[in-house]
C-alpha cells in the first residue's frame, strides 16, 4: 500500500467556490458578447488560455481584450471581470488544509490561473488578512509554470518541486480530464463536483493510505 505524503489541490471549485456564470456576466458587461463561448470552467482557450499558460502577459491580455470589445479597457476592468469567477472562499476548506499541514502532509496548490486572479488571491484571500500562500507549502501556477492542466508537464513540475513520488501523492481537482492525467501518472485522485464539500472523502482516502500505527479516528 502506498503511503500518502503529498497532497495537491486545485483552486477554483475545490479550494474556493467557483461561479462560471458570474464570470460570463462580467466579461459580457465589458462588451465581450461571446464570453460564454470563450470562457471555460476548467481550461481556458484563445487569449484566456494564452494568459493562463504564460504565453502572454497581463498587459498583452488587456490590449487583446480591448481589441475584442472595441474599446480601451483598464487593468482594473480585467481584474474585475476575472474576479467574477470567485463566488466565495469556504472557511472549512481552509481549516481542512491547515489541519493537513499540521499533521505533517506536504500540501500544495496546482492551478490553472493567471496574474489577475493571483493579484486578488495574494491579498486578503481569506477575509482575515492572509494571502493564499499562507495556506500552502508551495504553489504551482500555470502561468508561472508555462503549462496548463491536463498536460503532464505541470504535474511533473509539481512532483519535482514537492520532492514527491506520484505514488505518494493525492491530487484533488473537480476537472475530470485533470484527474485522468494525474491517475495515469500513478497518483491517487479525488474528483469532487464543482464546489462540493470534499473534506470527508479526502479523510477517508487518507485513512486507507497511512501506516497502521498512525490510523486516526
Amino acid at each position: 500500500m502506498n503511503i500518502i505524503r503529498n497532497i495537491a489541490f486545485d483552486l477554483g471549485g475545490v479550494v474556493l467556490a467557483l461561479s462560471y456564470e458570474q464570470a460570463v456576466r462580467r466579461f459580457e458587461a465589458l462588451g465581450l458578447n461571446d464570453a460564454r463561448q470563450r470562457l471555460d470552467a476548467f481550461e481556458q482557450k484563445g487569449i484566456f488560455g494564452d494568459l493562463e499558460a504564460g504565453r502572454i502577459t497581463a498587459e498583452d491580455f488587456r490590449r487583446e481584450l480591448s481589441l475584442l470589445v472595441g474599446r480601451e479597457l483598464t487593468a482594473d476592468d480585467c481584474y474585475w471581470a476575472w474576479h467574477g469567477y470567485v463566488e466565495y472562499v469556504p472557511k472549512h476548506n481552509l481549516e481542512a488544509i491547515q489541519s493537513l499541514r499540521e499533521r505533517g502532509y506536504k500540501v500544495c496548490l496546482l492551478s490553472n490561473t493567471n496574474p489577475f486572479m493571483m493579484q486578488w488571491a495574494g491579498g486578503d484571500f481569506d477575509g482575515e488578512g492572509h494571502p493564499i500562500g499562507h495556506y500552502f507549502d508551495a504553489m504551482y501556477l500555470s502561468y508561472e509554470c508555462k503549462s496548463m492542466k491536463p498536460r503532464r508537464e505541470i504535474f511533473e513540475a509539481m512532483l519535482r518541486g514537492q520532492q514527491a513520488e506520484a505514488e505518494e501523492t493525492l491530487f484533488v481537482d473537480d476537472g475530470p480530464r485533470n484527474v485522468q492525467t494525474a491517475a495515469a501518472m500513478g497518483m491517487l485522485t479525488l474528483c469532487p463536483q464543482n464546489n462540493e464539500d470534499w473534506t470527508e472523502a479526502l479523510e477517508a482516502i487518507l485513512r486507507q493510505h497511512q501506516p497502521i500505527n498512525e490510523h486516526r479516528p
